[in-house]
């Protein structure tokens, strides 16, 4: 199994992941990693229904995750790894799912976060769960579309927020 690309993207499956990047990165299947989206069925079903059937759609809780990733039913799989959040993020890392790169796609604000970008917002707790997985050797940078240039996330928080 190779993880083609890790993203914390809040809206989950949606057309500009399926448009864009999985033909970008030629994935042929998507590991949701969630523990709320995993125990809802309905959410599961609209998901699904978006997916062409070409594409496996795998939607688990963390532990289930880590569990999945491992197994012998996507040795030949190309993953596209999907988070709604920092903390998903850094409990798949702690359970073991080693990934080279982060890409942050969609971080939506809410009460407390500053805007660094118009698709990322982040607060205190975002930046120190995003800073323990730096710490497991990941990189970590912003991209919302594959034609955007990366930006290192260090360089986000550098900017300051809004």
């Amino acid at each position: 199994m190779s993880i083609v690309l890790a993203r914390i993207d809040s809206r989950l499956v949606h057309g500009q992941v399926l448009e864009a990047w999985v033909p970008y990165v030629n994935a042929d299947c998507i590991v949701v990693a969630n523990d709320e989206v995993a125990g809802a069925s309905f959410h599961c079903m609209v998901m699904q229904a978006a997916i062409p059937s070409s594409i496996k759609l795998i939607i688990g809780t963390l532990e289930e995750t880590a569990s999945i990733l491992s197994s012998a039913d996507l040795l030949k799989k190309r993953v596209l790894l999907l988070f709604t959040n920092s903390e998903d993020a850094l409990k798949v890392c702690q359970l073991g799912v080693s990934y080279t790169k982060l890409n942050l796609g969609n971080m939506h604000s809410s009460a407390g976060k500053d805007r660094y970008t118009c698709t990322i917002a982040l607060d205190q707790h975002d930046i120190e769960k995003l800073q323990q997985v730096e710490d497991h050797g990941v990189t970590i940078v912003s991209q919302c579309v594959p034609t955007d240039r990366e930006q290192n996330w260090h360089k986000l928080i550098r900017s300051g927020g809004r």
